[in-house]
């Protein structure tokens, strides 16, 4: 591989931690840091517990930012807490999410939506994100087909984007900061290669909190 194909990790992870960055951890950092323009005092809304959704935490966190999770695990929203998450939200017992949202919010709604369910949760982002807010749309997890009403972009003056991953330069910059608040990727589950099989059933029970590895 050429040297532009590869990056110094931060000293203090361990392989499988450093494996889980040039994908999940580089798209929430474009997302919010590099992409967004994330400040102190600013409100993320971050749906889910992947991979995505927690180093989008950690960033927020990091940066002085307060955060709202959505899951559907009352277990998963606490574990979210426990890493730093100011207010969670299960949206199987509180559907309408978002006018949750707005009332966490006094009615103004989020600065940051980290949208990662696509069509099936982009309406509901959209009515929860503030005035000028931002919605950084990352995965389709709900599905790419959906009837979406274009004017609370036009009306609130939302910027929906695009992030998929980011650059060498973002990597870089992501890396200094993990380093200097010494901040550890959540890898819940380590599996040995031969049970790589057994790995992909567990991610596809949706039981996992964070990233699930393979060691080789």
């Amino acid at each position: 591989m050429h040297e532009d194909g590869v990056i110094k990790v931060p000293a203090h992870l361990w392989d499988e931690a450093a494996a889980t960055l040039p994908c999940a951890a580089v798209t929430a950092w474009n997302a919010l840091i590099s992409g967004g323009g994330l400040k102190a005092g600013d409100t993320v809304l971050i749906q889910g517990t992947g991979g995505v959704s927690l180093f989008a935490l950690q960033f927020a966190k990091i940066s002085g930012a307060r955060v709202i999770v959505i899951s559907s695990s009352d277990e998963k929203l606490q574990k979210a807490l426990e890493l730093g998450a100011d207010e969670g939200i299960n949206y199987k017992t509180t559907p309408n999410w978002d006018e949750q949202v707005y009332q966490l919010t006094d009615g103004e709604g989020v600065d940051y939506v980290v949208e990662v369910g696509g069509a099936g949760t982009l309406a509901k982002s959209l009515r929860a994100v503030s005035i000028g807010g931002h919605i950084s749309l990352i995965g389709v997890l709900t599905g790419t087909t959906a009837e979406i009403n274009p004017l609370p972009i036009l009306s609130k003056s939302v910027r929906v984007q695009g992030v998929y991953v980011g650059s060498r330069e973002m990597f870089a910059a992501m890396n200094r900061a993990i380093e200097l608040h010494q901040l550890q990727p959540i890898v819940e589950r380590v599996f040995p290669f031969e049970s790589a099989r057994e790995a992909l059933q567990y991610m596809e029970s949706g039981a996992h909190f964070g990233k699930i590895c393979l060691r080789f």
